[in-house]
């Protein structure tokens, strides 16, 4: 019994020692960071456009 609880305490110990992961979950962290970052930038870069083509829709309409 006591054999067993060793081998599982030294397989449990490997696993928590590894960090062939780690890396993995950093990228993806920076691919969501870059992603939320692009969305909120394309919104207000969307708000922008919107109102440029305000202005020359106004602009175009008054020679009409």
């Amino acid at each position: 019994m006591n054999n067993l609880m060793l081998k599982m305490y030294v397989n449990i110990k490997n696993m928590m020692d590894r960090e062939e992961g780690q890396d993995l979950v950093e990228y993806a962290l920076v691919v969501a960071l870059i992603a939320f970052g692009a969305t909120a930038g394309m919104s207000a870069l969307a708000g922008g456009i919107n109102a440029a083509f305000d202005e020359v829709s106004k602009l175009l309409g008054s020679y009409v």
